[in-house]
């Protein structure tokens, strides 16, 4: 959890920016990103050196001999005339050739650039980063997802990031465990991706297994890592669990930034649009069932042309509209038995075209549509007011019912300012579903309810909540019109009698 004074110190960076002429949330972040890696180099590097010292095991250096000047605990010293060409000319630059190393990360450093110009700024921002807490397993990474949350404050690329609370309710309704690989198929900043982590930080840790170790920084005993996590899964969570694609390199940076600081050591993000034919080329195994776990807010209301989509895609769903297409791309990409939750707009649910229709056709008579969560039209405000919806699902089985849920707050208030309210479904929510029962579950006036498949093909697959919820209308009972005039009547002669004493009271 970021505490006030983490918060007063991010936004005191990020207004520094802002004062600095560099106003774009985007370059903020990146820019931030940037300088957080140098910091993050160099305190692995530190560790590694204590380690070494320690046990006597080698490692491979991230800085030769000759290359010590680069490190964020040498640089930080400097004074501005002093420090700005060396982070432009040299640090950069040494980004830029770690992508030989293999890192995820690394591979978006191939065009990193310092758009700081002012010496000042740079001095300032590198003070302050250095004050924040990032040898703290257990909240660099809140750090982070506050800066992340100045995306939306702004308004700028806001469709990149879904609310937390929104990711955190899809990640417990799948459960997904530490064997699992996990994707996202258009992941902007690794949100899923963070959410499944944290989920099993808090899952499958013990709290007897936090490891204690030397803070690079401070030489003190620090808990660097927030847990165990079942050691012998410890190198596929690092390494082989996750699994991102974007086609926004500088979302790329930042979802790959987000995973290191919450211990994903190397996430495999890559720059790749994924409806296209060189999705399937690059990255075979991924695009056909290459995971267990899918989670996603893909893009709304795109369109594209017949040309630039896989063929595979087509042939399940013939469309040019990306959220079609999308949720073809994940049954494709999911495991024979692998599940989704994915946030689609409700146009999905109910749309009449062809391709609506075989796309729900798929969903129920070929897979196992789970759920459908209704979601209030203000869970995206500011930037966006359309109203959606979260599809839960499993590739391969079959459709015997499904569950509806009607969530009408989330927590926060479904206007723009989306300040915190008493009123949240979200619990209850996952608690029906961990409770679900066909048999049970049977009252359409409640906000949990099951349909069975054989009444959703007879009302055309439609799964728009609103089709099946029964409403309970109470019957308003009012006075008589007669009376109703009466008192206007008496009101006017109220207001008279008050405007002739003002009259008289000013002669």
């Amino acid at each position: 959890m970021v505490t006030g004074d983490l918060k007063r110190r991010v936004d005191a960076l990020w207004t520094e920016f802002w004062q600095g002429g560099i106003t774009n949330p985007l370059t903020v972040i990146e820019q931030i990103t940037f300088l957080m890696y140098a910091r993050l180099l160099d305190i692995n590097e530190a560790r590694d050196e204590n380690r070494q010292k320690r046990t006597g095991k080698p490692f491979t250096h991230r800085f030769k001999e000759d290359e010590q000047e680069l490190r964020w605990s040498q640089f930080r010293h400097l004074g501005s005339d002093q420090m700005l060409p060396l982070v432009r000319d040299k640090v950069f630059p040494h980004f830029r050739s770690t992508v030989a190393s293999g890192s995820a990360f690394a591979e978006f450093m191939k065009d990193a650039q310092l758009m700081i110009q002012k010496p000042g700024l740079l001095v300032k921002a590198v003070s302050m980063i250095h004050e924040l807490p990032l040898t703290e397993g257990d909240t660099k990474g809140d750090v982070y997802e506050y800066l992340l949350s100045k995306l939306t404050t702004a308004g700028i690329n806001g469709q990149f990031r879904t609310p937390r609370h929104i990711i955190r309710l899809m990640v417990e309704m799948l459960e997904p465990k530490p064997t699992d690989t996990i994707g996202d198929p258009a992941c902007g900043t690794g949100g899923f991706l963070v959410g499944v982590m944290e989920y099993l930080l808090e899952t499958y840790t013990s709290p007897e297994a936090v490891i204690e170790d030397i803070d690079p920084e401070t030489g003190a005993v620090a808990k660097i890592f927030p847990g165990d996590l079942l050691e012998e899964h410890r190198e596929h969570i690092r390494r082989g669990m996750f699994h991102g694609f974007d086609f926004d390199a500088t979302m790329l940076r930042i979802s790959a930034m987000n995973l290191m600081l919450h211990g994903v050591d190397d996430p495999d993000i890559h720059y790749q649009d994924t409806l296209s034919t060189g999705f399937t080329e690059k990255f075979p195994k991924q695009a056909s069932e290459g995971f267990n776990v899918v989670l996603a807010n893909p893009p709304f209301k795109g369109q594209l042309d017949f040309e630039d989509v896989h063929s595979g895609l087509l042939r399940q769903v013939k469309t040019k509209k990306t959220e079609l297409l999308f949720l073809a791309l994940i049954l494709r990409m999911l495991n024979t038995g692998g599940r989704s939750a994915t946030i689609v707009p409700d146009g999905v649910l109910f749309g009449s075209s062809g391709a609506h229709l075989q796309l729900r056709q798929l969903l129920v008579d070929q897979n196992q549509l789970e759920a459908v969560i209704s979601l209030p039209s203000g869970v995206f405000r500011p930037y966006a007011g359309v109203s959606t919806g979260i599809l839960v699902f499993t590739k391969g089985g079959r459709t015997d019912n499904v569950f509806f849920y009607d969530v009408e707050a989330d927590g926060l208030s479904l206007d723009d300012k989306r300040e915190p309210v008493s009123e949240n479904d979200l619990p209850d929510c996952l608690t029906r579903w961990r409770s679900r029962n066909p048999a049970t579950d049977t009252d359409r006036t409640s906000k949990a309810f099951f349909v069975s498949a054989e009444e959703i093909k007879e009302a055309g697959y439609d799964l728009s909540l609103s089709r099946y919820k029964e409403r309970v209308y109470k019957q308003e009972f009012y006075d008589p019109p007669h009376v109703i005039l009466g008192r206007m009547k008496s009101l006017n002669d109220e207001i008279l009698d008050d405007l002739a004493d003002l009259e008289e009271m000013l002669g």
